[in-house]
């Protein structure tokens, strides 16, 4: 009798623990969400110091800044997979400990070479932290209204981190060396690390038959593959260039084969059949199509505020935190939101709400509009956050709970492939429409109209070597050409996330709250006994 009292009193305890944790277990993933996420972007800033001081060749500065999405976009499958495998918090609790041991090594590296490894490092531990966050969010939180709103604060914490990067960054240069930006990471991850390992609960798949090692590594290979042939073209490069047709052809066939693969498996190691529910194969080409537009108009805003209304790298940041301050706000109301209007109107909305803002934007010209831009970009913030937060919800809801790994990892991979394409995309119709506006410049010879048609801070360069009337035609030229690209730019992305809108019409109309039982955390006095060995 004593027993079963004791038995009865304990379930009592550890249901009040979970009502009671499940939030901080929330806090817990967003800072290792925040640390992700600032990482992701705070380094472009430090390049010009990084520069100077390694002396880093050109291939190498770009290794140095894109090994760490590269490798993090790669990896996202086999370790989201690889978490419903062997338990999601004991890989997130890894991911912690390469990303702080990673810091350490990138801020005291001495060499480009070691900067890269470094780099290369954190985003393995990236590629570890994402998915896990996710993944275990969709555990702790089994009702959907209160997932949600966790997903809400998640995407807003993420909004943040993106535009806490370069401010961050630009803070730390100006009274530290470069390898600040890095060890920064150091004395959060020494919090996270044991304050995860107490409070978060650990979570597995349903575990039938083995773990597909060779599929995993398919799936890496060919992601790396297609992510760099999608950066390559995104930087400038040639299509016909072998260096970028190979990576992409080879990472296509990989991830062909890897499809055909988990088809024929009894135990699959992603179950495709998660895409023949419309609201999951809808919120991941949503997804893409929103990243798609976001990243490629946030990379070329910055351009035209600094290469046209020449502001200085802060005053650009402190410009662009209106779209940052917009997102969080629609991720705070997205729970809201949702439930009101449901997956497909919101989403949609969205789509709609952020096509007009960048029909707004185009009114844009060679001066500074402060109101229209401010106007624009809050437009365009929530607009944004409001379908990522639809998409994303729909996805997570829509993948069985064993599968939540390898669910979040699609998500997260569809995200930077998203981003990837919309650099290569928009970028090349920016440089389709710039190029030929420098043509036939009075005073400027031919061979130099080519070199500035390549980009505006490649023109301004020309034009001070030219020096005279040539050199301010050129410069004056160079700038209504991008003006021009920007709106035709800013056209096509209206374009695109119309067709967003008419493909979120397959998201469910309702919002549907399946019931479910709490799952149970551990309270903090009994963690001890239930923790799980990392």
């Amino acid at each position: 009798m004593s027993g079963t009292t004791t038995a009865a009193a304990a379930l009592r305890r550890r249901a009040a623990g979970a009502g009671a944790n499940r939030w901080v277990v929330l806090v817990v993933l967003c800072v290792s969400l925040l640390l992700v996420a600032v990482d992701a972007t705070v380094l472009h800033v430090a390049v010009p110091a990084v520069t100077e001081d390694l002396r880093p060749g050109g291939i190498e500065l770009l290794w140095i800044v894109d090994v760490y999405p590269l490798v993090c976009a790669s990896l996202l499958i086999l370790f989201g997979t690889l978490g419903d495998r062997i338990g999601r918090r004991r890989v997130l609790l890894l991911g912690y400990t390469l990303f702080g041991v990673a810091s350490g090594l990138a801020a005291l590296a001495d060499s480009a070479q070691v900067l890269i490894v470094a780099r290369a490092l954190l985003g393995v531990g990236g590629a570890m932290i994402m998915p896990a966050t996710l993944s275990i969010l969709r555990q702790v939180f089994p009702d959907r209204r209160e997932r949600a709103l966790a997903i809400g604060i998640w995407s807003a914490v993420a909004a943040v981190g993106a535009a806490v990067g370069p401010l961050l960054g630009g803070f730390l240069l100006e009274h530290f060396w470069w390898g600040s930006v890095f060890l920064v990471n150091i004395p959060l991850m020494l919090v996270s690390l044991p304050v995860g390992r107490l409070l978060l609960p650990e979570s597995k798949g349903d575990g039938k038959g083995p773990w597909d090692v060779v599929g995993a590594l398919m799936a890496a290979a060919g992601l790396f593959g297609v992510v760099l042939g999608v950066k390559r073209l995104g930087s400038g490069e040639s299509v016909g260039s072998l260096l970028t047709v190979l990576p992409l052809v080879v990472g296509a066939a990989l991830l062909a084969g890897f499809v055909r693969r988990q088809r024929r498996r009894t135990y699959p190691l992603v179950d495709l059949r998660m895409f023949a529910r419309p609201a999951f194969s809808t919120s991941v080409g949503c997804i893409v199509l929103a990243m798609l537009a976001l990243v490629g108009l946030e990379l070329i805003a910055a351009q035209y505020l600094q290469l046209v209304l020449g502001l200085s790298p802060l005053e650009t940041g402190l410009r662009l935190l209106p779209l940052t301050f917009a997102a969080m706000a629609a991720g705070l109301a997205g729970a809201r939101m949702l439930r009101r209007f449901g997956p497909r109107r919101m989403v949609c909305a969205g789509f709609c709400l952020t096509a007009f803002a960048v029909v707004l934007l185009t009114a844009l010209g060679r001066t500074d509009d402060c109101a229209l831009m401010v106007s624009g970009f809050v437009l365009l913030g929530f607009g944004l956050e409001t379908t990522l937060f639809g998409a994303y919800e729909s996805m997570l809801s829509e993948a069985p709970q064993e599968q939540a790994g390898g669910a979040a990892a699609i998500g997260e991979t569809s995200y930077q492939l998203g981003a990837g394409i919309g650099i290569a995309l928009l970028g090349t119709v920016m440089n389709a429409a710039y190029a030929p506006g420098l043509s036939g410049v009075p005073g400027v010879p031919a061979s130099a109209s080519a070199s500035a048609g390549h980009s505006l801070g490649e023109a301004y360069e020309v034009a001070a070597q030219l020096g005279g009337s040539a050199g301010a035609a050129l410069r004056h030229a160079a700038r209504d050409a991008f003006v021009h690209g920007l709106h035709v730019t800013l056209l096509v992305s209206a374009g695109l996330l119309l067709l967003g809108a008419a493909m979120a019409l397959r998201l469910p109309r309702v919002m549907q709250c399946e019931s479910s039982e709490p799952v149970e955390l551990p309270a903090p006095r009994d963690a001890a006994e239930s923790r799980v060995s990392v």
